[in-house]
């Protein structure tokens, strides 16, 4: 249950970021995803995170403190058309630092929309998480767009998709945020995750 939820800061330089004391939680996803809807949904809050029907609304790296015990960083979305190649390149940098850097970082939140097949770029992504060794979880997205055979069909195709460099499936989590769906199952495996880093310290 979170009980307090407030924002911290909007930075473009992970040394910038909080004091690394806390566990802490990235969301990432391509753009138009339903990132910023499943942040709101989780924290209970309608506008903590900024939704927007445009794609690319996310430009810096959000931090918000929760329950004052861990953090919660949005992270801004990838594979948006409408980005020119520099702006895509400055991005990635500025991503992969932070996921590469950011030492209390516990797992990343890898948000998929459930009504797209497995896209290459979301599979480049996963497998970058992988070779750089940053604990990832996937995040289903807009669930209560599709049926129940649809939803078992692409978890099977990603199965496969990834079974091809994966020796097994990464952990993953189904949601909707307008039906609050999966909210508490991804916040107590936040609080599971959460015992383990205050072992590390």
């Amino acid at each position: 249950m979170i009980h307090k939820a407030e924002f911290l800061m909007s930075n473009q330089d992970y040394r910038k970021c909080p004091a690394p004391n806390k566990p802490e939680y990235a969301f990432i996803g391509r753009s138009n995803v339903g990132k910023s809807s499943l942040i709101n949904m989780i924290t209970n809050k309608k506008k903590l995170a900024k939704t927007s029907s445009s794609p690319g609304k996310t430009q810096l790296i959000n931090h918000f403190l929760i329950n004052e015990q861990w953090y919660l960083v949005d992270l801004p979305g990838y594979g948006y058309a409408k980005s020119s190649k520099t702006n895509r390149l400055k991005w990635l940098k500025m991503i992969s630092d932070y996921l590469t850097h950011r030492e209390n970082l516990m797992c990343t939140f890898v948000l998929i929309d459930s009504r797209v097949s497995p896209q290459a770029i979301d599979v480049e992504f996963m497998n970058n998480l992988g070779s750089w060794q940053i604990p990832f979880v996937i995040v289903f997205t807009k669930r209560d767009k599709i049926s129940h055979p649809i939803m078992n069909d692409l978890i099977k195709t990603y199965q496969e998709t990834m079974a091809e460099t994966w020796e097994e499936f990464p952990q993953y989590f189904i949601t909707s945020s307008e039906k609050k769906l999966g909210g508490d199952e991804v916040l107590e495996f936040i609080k599971q995750t959460n015992t383990l880093f205050q072992k590390s310290i």
